[in-house]
């Protein structure tokens, strides 16, 4: 028994490894081309994109975990059946339960495992990732001239080269354009040759230029009207420009600890009570003065009804006789009423529309952090689930490598992921409870494991396509045996054409 749980240990763990990794590759390249035009130009150090690329992998682990597992396991039990092996083990007796014993006990471990790493390291990576790419966006364009182009990596400044010599670094005819200036003076420059370069500490830019002219213009406070131009030449100008952005800083990466994606289970159990208590808060504070002071509460500044109105507050609602003593009042207390009745909605709007807003944030941050407390939990599950679609799938469809195994294991992994998104974006609208949203995919697939689970163990041929055509067969034949004669006789006609032919 042991050797026959070897042997099936050494079938699954290879393609698992492989996948795992194929996945990752994967999910890698589509983060790359998605931050690709943000980490090309800016002269990042070889390491802190090895960095980031490093966080970005641990965060796909998540997504990527499942998917590999599903594969994995299609390919195993789907190489055991091409090979006969699986027919094999069940010769001896072995139920097909017995024989997945040992990957059921290895993927559980893998299920554990994935909720600690999604609630530890991921978190952590988040934290990190997200702090790098922060940086990454504030840190400027590299000082890089192309022949002929306008650079506007340095902020208020632009500069134009029209040669620059690929061994001297020389520039050749440059036009500058300056507008750092605050009172709004503008600065152009035209030099025949020069160099422009930051320093080793990238705090400056040292600019020399030879055999050129500067205007400059300047502005007043009457400038459409009086405005001087100031022109000199040089034969040799130097100047040092402060810069800033162009040195790669680090931020502290417990900045961008408030976001619920880099907090593990503990401290989003903390975050869901105190914005459960803030948004109760929140709720009240915006409603109670509104009914209290704006609508139910009596002014005492405001035109008394006549006695004949009756305003019932335990209902909260004003009885249609206020209309009717209104419309019968004079043109001035009419006005008078409806004045005030405008400015008192108007007060209760604005009270309202600003704690709406402030409550509006605090319930979107607390189903955010409901999902992710959810997501650490149904990942676990969704690895058994994926396991027991792919392990009965593969011992039904028997073919293992990489065709048919990926084809289904991407159909499955499509449907789940549809379905994943599709909970968690209503869970984050409040539209679904977090609960519903974030195990809905796992409340369908859960049954449909069950189900192929039960019908591997019993050799279905539920993916065999000549049983499909045996059985049409036998109930065509069913059905034209009970038909009534002259309709059988119709449908075994056959057409004119095949008539002629023969």
């Amino acid at each position: 028994m042991k050797t026959i749980y070897k042997l099936v240990l050494k079938a699954y763990l290879g393609p698992m490894f492989m996948t795992f990794f194929i996945v990752l590759f994967v999910l890698m390249m589509n983060f790359v081309w998605r931050y690709i035009d943000e980490l090309v130009g800016k002269g990042l150090d070889a390491g802190v994109i090895i960095e980031l690329i490093m966080y970005a992998t641990a965060n796909m682990i998540p997504m990527g975990l499942p998917l590999a597992i599903l594969l994995a396991t299609i390919m195993t039990m789907g190489n055991l059946g091409e090979n006969y092996e699986l027919l094999a083990m069940k010769s001896a007796g072995m139920s097909l339960p017995k024989i997945m014993k040992p990957l059921t006990i290895v993927v559980g471990i893998i299920a554990i495992g994935s909720f600690f790493v999604v609630n530890n390291l991921v978190p952590y990576a988040n934290k990190k990732m997200l702090s790098i790419i922060y940086d990454i966006r504030q840190q400027n364009q590299a000082l890089e001239f192309q022949d002929g182009l306008f650079f506007n990596g340095i902020d208020n400044m632009s500069i134009r080269v029209e040669k620059q010599e690929p061994e001297t670094k020389l520039l050749r005819k440059i036009l500058i354009y300056d507008n750092r200036a605050y009172n709004g003076n503008m600065t152009t420059t035209i030099a025949d040759s020069g160099y422009i370069r930051l320093t080793d500490d990238k705090k400056y830019l040292m600019v020399t230029l030879y055999n050129g002219e500067t205007y400059e213009q300047t502005r007043n406070n009457q400038w459409y009207t009086a405005n001087t131009l100031r022109h000199h030449k040089f034969e040799r100008q130097e100047g040092k420009i402060p810069m800033s952005g162009f040195d790669f800083e680090r931020t502290d990466e417990n900045l961008f600890s408030n976001n619920s994606q880099t907090k593990n289970i503990n401290e989003l159990q903390q975050a869901i009570d105190s914005l459960d208590r803030m948004v109760g808060n929140i709720t009240t504070t915006a409603y109670s003065p509104l009914l209290r002071e704006q609508i139910f509460e009596k002014d005492p500044d405001a035109v008394s009804p006549p006695d004949s109105v009756k305003i019932d507050r335990s209902a909260k609602h004003i009885s249609a006789n206020l209309l009717d003593s209104v419309t019968k009042a004079d043109v001035r207390t009419r006005n008078k009423i409806w004045s005030k009745a405008r400015q008192s909605a108007k007060n209760s709007r604005n009270m309202f529309s600003f704690d709406e807003s402030t409550s509006k944030e605090a319930l979107n941050q607390l189903y955010r952090s409901k999902n992710e407390w959810h997501r650490k939990l149904a990942l676990p599950v969704s690895i058994m689930i994926f396991f027991l679609v792919g392990a009965p799938l593969g011992a039904i469809i028997r073919k293992g490598g990489l065709g048919m195994p990926i084809v289904i294991s991407v159909i499955f992994f499509v449907i789940y992921y549809i379905i994943s998104i599709s909970g968690e974006k209503l869970a984050k609208e409040g539209t679904w409870d977090s609960l519903l949203g974030m195990w809905i995919s796992s409340i369908i697939l859960a049954p449909i494991a069950v189900y192929l689970t039960y019908k591997a163990t019993n050799d279905s041929a539920l993916l065999d396509i000549d049983w499909y055509i045996g059985r049409y067969k036998h109930y065509k034949e069913v059905l034209l045996a009970r038909m009534p004669e002259k309709w059988r006789a119709k449908l075994e006609r056959k057409p004119a054409i095949f008539e002629k032919h023969k």
